[in-house]
């Protein structure tokens, strides 16, 4: 239980997608001008990443890593299939997009028609892939765990726009300096939440896994271990993205 809390509080306040590690901020400026869009978006990307996350996890388990594919017989044991990674983790994601799109115009043509089409860029939204990249990377170890990094992972992305709109709804009728007005200032407040956010880093901390025998155990290598993980994974994501929009 004390397992589950640490990954919620800590992926939502400390390794926020927005303010941590900057990933889907393309869709967090263009749909954050109003509260009742950046809820609707925030909504769908809880959902897209409290399904996708999970289902990426029994994927990279039981198909993609190294030996994943012995449960077909010991003839598979030696079998990686880990290249495939990125092609079936979009393929899991479009598909739940796709999913959420159809329920939304079906259900909501209001909204639908307010994210207009950030709704579908969802399926290339690099804090989405992102959340199946780091719980890759951080070799989460049950598929609980993987759940709840999902959703915590979306909720952290909810509160940072549904922050930033309210916001711009906000100071709009305050006397911003012309050159700041718009982006700029924007800009600005993502930069002070991202500092607030990064208060929380003191919250949670150590490690419960026990050391292996012979491994350096000091914090400093721990944690440089796990930041050189995150730090691959966020690549990863980035420069999926980055071709995505090219």
């Amino acid at each position: 239980m004390l397992e589950h809390l640490e990954l919620f509080f800590k992926s939502i306040f400390i390794d926020n997608m927005v303010f941590a590690v900057f990933l889907g901020m393309c869709s967090y400026l263009a749909v954050s001008k109003k509260v009742s869009t950046a809820v609707g978006l925030g909504a769908a990307v809880i959902f897209v990443l409290a399904v996708t996350v999970p289902l990426n996890w029994l994927l990279d388990q039981y198909l993609l890593r190294d030996g994943a594919l012995v449960w077909l017989g010991p003839e598979y044991a030696d079998y990686n299939l880990s290249f495939l990674s990125f092609i079936l983790f979009i393929a899991t994601i479009a598909t739940m997009v796709q999913l959420v799109e159809i329920v939304v115009e079906k259900f909501s043509p209001a909204l639908y028609n307010s994210l207009g089409i950030f709704l579908p860029l969802i399926a290339v939204n690099c804090a989405i892939l992102g959340g199946s990249l780091f719980m890759q990377a951080r070799e989460i170890p049950s598929l609980g765990l993987a759940f709840n990094y999902g959703v915590s992972s979306g909720i952290g992305w909810f509160l940072a726009i549904l922050a930033i709109a309210a916001i711009r709804e906000k100071i709009r009728y305050s006397n911003v300096p012309a050159p700041l007005r718009g982006l700029g200032i924007t800009f600005i407040i993502t930069g002070l939440m991202g500092i607030g956010f990064q208060s929380f880093g003191g919250m949670l901390t150590g490690d419960n896994e026990p050391p292996e025998e012979g491994e350096n155990t000091t914090v400093e290598s721990i944690e440089e271990k796990q930041i050189n993980k995150e730090i691959e994974a966020e690549e990863k994501a980035v420069s999926y993205n980055d071709v995505v929009n090219k």
